[in-house]
C-alpha cells in the first residue's frame, strides 16, 4: 500500500480513536467533543506528536518506514500550514494506518503516548 493510501486509512482510524478517549472522559457536550477532538487530532498536533515520537527513539525501523513513506511531497494543505508541519502529520497518518493493518496494539499504544503527550502541553503551557 502507498504512503498516501496508508495516511488516508490512519487519518480515519486516529479520529476514531480520538473520539472515543474523549468519550471515555466523559465528555457529552458535542461542541466540547470537537473542540477537544480539533486539539488532539490536528495537523499541528499530529505533527508535534511525530517530532516527539522521533525524538525519544520510539519507533522501529518498520514504522519509521511507515511514517517516511507517508510524508506527502505535495502540498495541497491549507495555505497557512509550511511544508514540513504538513509531511509529518501526513507522516504521522501512514504511520497509525500501517500499523492498524498490520499491529493494532502498538497503533493504540502509540496513539495514548500522543495523547498524554499533548494533553502535558496543555497543561504546562
Amino acid at each position: 500500500m502507498n504512503g498516501l493510501v496508508l495516511a488516508y486509512l490512519g487519518d480515519a482510524y486516529y479520529e476514531l480513536e480520538i473520539r472515543r478517549y474523549l468519550i471515555n472522559q466523559g465528555i457529552t457536550n458535542v461542541g466540547k467533543l470537537h473542540k477537544e477532538k480539533v486539539k488532539l487530532a490536528s495537523n499541528e498536533a499530529q505533527a508535534s506528536i511525530m517530532n516527539y515520537f522521533l525524538s525519544e527513539a520510539l519507533l522501529s525501523n518498520d514504522e519509521l518506514d511507515a511514517y517516511k513513506k507517508g510524508r506527502n511531497k505535495s502540498h495541497n494543505a491549507r495555505k497557512q500550514m509550511d511544508m514540513v508541519t504538513y509531511q509529518q502529520a501526513t507522516g504521522f497518518e501512514s504511520l497509525i494506518g500501517y500499523l492498524s493493518i498490520h499491529d493494532e496494539l502498538r497503533a493504540k499504544a502509540l496513539i495514548e503516548i500522543g495523547i498524554t503527550f499533548i494533553k502535558q502541553g496543555e497543561m504546562n503551557g
